[in-house]
């Protein structure tokens, strides 16, 4: 297992401590800090865990076009000398495209299933992210909306998981029950 694999299950089971410490918490403050901790956290994870796919494919498959690997990699391509090649400048892709960019290509499966739950869950969790990492307003969260969040997350790796390893996410018989002691 890489290193970014071991941080990304790691960021997962603190967001899920995060989210029962704050099930516990006795103050209104340290209730919203913990809630907001839980869903930040949650989705660093999922990007790792999709960070950590895309690196495993460019590292797998060699005959990937350059767009392909532009996405995968998150860099940027050029027209240089009469060829498109990447560069190191960052090329920011959504997270939403970039899971179903990979589902659709190298699953075992024809499309991703933008009906089921864990996708309407995470484009929620999403949104909910920007409001609280862009804040126009105020942003009230509680323990519905963070477990919500985080089973919509758990789905999406679950999913992904299936369709790309034939596996199940290891952590999914645990469901938001958290390994960690803190």
């Amino acid at each position: 297992m890489s290193e970014i694999d071991k941080f990304s299950i790691q960021l997962f089971e603190q967001a899920k401590r995060f989210l029962e410490k704050s099930k516990i918490e006795n103050t209104d403050d340290g209730k919203k800090a913990y809630l907001h901790a839980a869903l930040l956290i949650g989705i660093s994870s999922l990007e790792a865990h999709v960070n950590a796919i895309a690196e495993e494919i460019l590292d797998t498959r060699q005959n990937l076009d350059i767009l392909e690997r532009s996405l995968l990699s998150e860099k940027e391509y050029i027209f240089k000398n009469g060829y498109f090649v990447l560069t190191d400048k960052l090329k920011l892709y959504r997270l939403l495209e970039r899971i179903e960019f990979i589902f659709n290509k190298f699953s075992t499966k024809q499309t991703l299933d933008k009906g089921e739950l864990w996708w309407s869950q995470l484009v929620e969790t999403l949104r909910i992210r920007n409001d609280l990492v862009h804040p126009k307003v105020s942003l009230e969260i509680n323990e519905k909306t963070v477990t919500g969040a985080l089973e919509g997350i758990l789905g999406a790796l679950d999913t992904i998981y299936k369709a790309l390893f034939n596996a199940r996410y290891p952590a999914v018989g645990r469901r938001l029950d958290s390994k960690l002691t803190f």
